[in-house]
């Protein structure tokens, strides 16, 4: 069975960094797909990133491009997002996602079938 387990959200002023971290368990080797995912308050999830955990390609939605960096460590089952310059916008409850097998990267989150339950990031003076 997949688990997913979020940490590292927090409070950060306007122009600060966080790392966001994606344990997880359950998957056979490294084939798994991984997409970070967001959601604030009175608004629609969106996709940030995704990566493939046997090839490490990465794939960002386009509004995501820049400021945001997705990797993996496979050896720690762990996939981050690296958030840097943070704007009040970004703050939302952030979500990991999970699909086995490897394939085509999306932030689509109809294309996943394990969810965290998410960490909060704040973004604030």
């Amino acid at each position: 069975q997949v688990h997913l387990v979020e940490s590292g959200g927090g409070l950060v002023q306007p122009g600060g960094s966080l790392r966001l971290s994606c344990a997880a368990s359950g998957f056979t080797g490294n084939f798994y797909r991984i997409g970070w995912f967001r959601q604030a308050p009175g608004k629609e999830r969106e996709g940030v990133s995704a990566i493939s955990g046997i090839t490490g390609h990465t794939y960002y939605a386009d509004s995501m491009k820049g400021r945001f960096t997705i990797s993996r460590d496979n050896a720690k089952s762990t996939v981050y997002l690296q958030m840097s310059s943070l704007k009040p916008e970004d703050t939302a409850v952030y979500y990991c996602a999970a699909v086995r097998g490897s394939g085509l990267l999306s932030t689509n989150s109809d294309h996943y079938d394990y969810w965290g339950q998410g960490t909060q990031v704040t973004v604030s003076s």
